[in-house]
């Protein structure tokens, strides 16, 4: 039976916790705590008063032994110090021990940019020039051609585009405007044409279903896996991996990580040279062209070097 001292508040934050969190977020970290508060019992712990940082390193520990994922460690750890937080609201706990523990470190987990023939390849396929075939191929273009995200895209309505060039809301509504390339362009033109044949009265979507209506994330995300399938493209396709193919394929030919920080609307360039990827031969046949002493001539028969 569960230790009655525990129980309590922690059943009184899940409580709060479903007042303003998902049901996601709420089951997740119901999963996560209960888990710690089996693991404080068999330490002996009597309450809530008595949690110190030894005991969640120690927790924590054993779980990465279990081989739990540094995602899924990250998430304990939140829920555990998100609960210490009530904890010291209530009284119980004079601060927050779960701060004084490091976060797991997170690898990261880039996408790999399509290769720039392969994806040249896939746009190019030619359609039957439908409107469902004429939205998919604008939704490609834009995508590719100015790096966005899929929210942006999603939210975009007609009155953003302009000549050659797209306003857009990104993270925390900070709005930008970014350029559109011509096969974007002439993309666009043609969808536009034959939207009216799906557009209901007065709806302001740029993109929208079948039903007249502006079309969302997961429907995006479905065509794209789709059309990836259908197009004979060999490697998943979505939103996130265009983006990123945009942003190392422009970076390659640029070397302006500047102008692509400001094309992907990141607030900080640490950002963006995490997000976008320089492939490493590149990388390697510029060293050797560039760098004096990359390629040294052997020595020759009489040892002059």
């Amino acid at each position: 039976m569960p230790e009655p001292a525990l129980e309590a508040p922690l059943a009184a934050f899940l409580e709060a916790l479903a007042r303003h969190a998902s049901p996601a977020t709420v089951d997740a970290y119901r999963r996560d705590l209960l888990r710690f508060r089996a693991y404080a019992e068999e330490s002996s712990l009597e309450s809530w008063s008595q949690l110190d940082a030894a005991l969640v390193r120690r927790f924590l520990g054993q779980e990465r032994s279990r081989g739990l994922a540094p995602r899924s460690l990250a998430r304990r750890r939140a829920a555990l110090s998100r609960f210490a937080d009530a904890l010291v609201h209530e009284g119980m706990l004079t601060h927050n021990p779960v701060s004084l523990t490091p976060s797991p470190r997170q690898p990261q987990h880039l996408p790999r940019p399509v290769d720039v023939d392969q994806l040249a390849h896939f746009l190019n396929t030619p359609h039957d020039d439908g409107p469902l075939a004429r939205r998919d191929q604008a939704m490609l273009e834009l995508f590719y051609s100015s790096g966005l995200r899929l929210a942006e895209l999603a939210a975009l309505n007609l009155t953003d585009l302009e000549s050659m060039r797209v306003r857009v809301i990104g993270k925390g509504g900070k709005p930008r405007q970014v350029p559109v390339g011509r096969r974007a362009a002439t993309a666009l033109d043609a969808w536009i044409q034959a939207r009216g044949q799906w557009a209901g009265a007065g709806e302001p979507a740029l993109f929208v279903g079948q039903r007249g209506a502006r079309l969302g994330h997961r429907a995006i995300q479905l065509r794209l896996a789709s059309l990836a399938r259908e197009r004979g493209l060999a490697e998943h396709l979505h939103p996130h991996r265009l983006r990123h193919s945009f942003a190392s394929h422009l970076l390659e030919s640029s070397q302006d990580l500047r102008a692509v920080q400001e094309l992907l609307g990141h607030a900080h360039l640490s950002t963006t040279q995490v997000y976008t990827r320089l492939d490493w031969q590149h990388l390697a046949a510029s060293y050797d062209a560039a760098h004096p002493r990359a390629r040294r001539r052997p020595p020759s028969d009489e040892g002059t070097p």
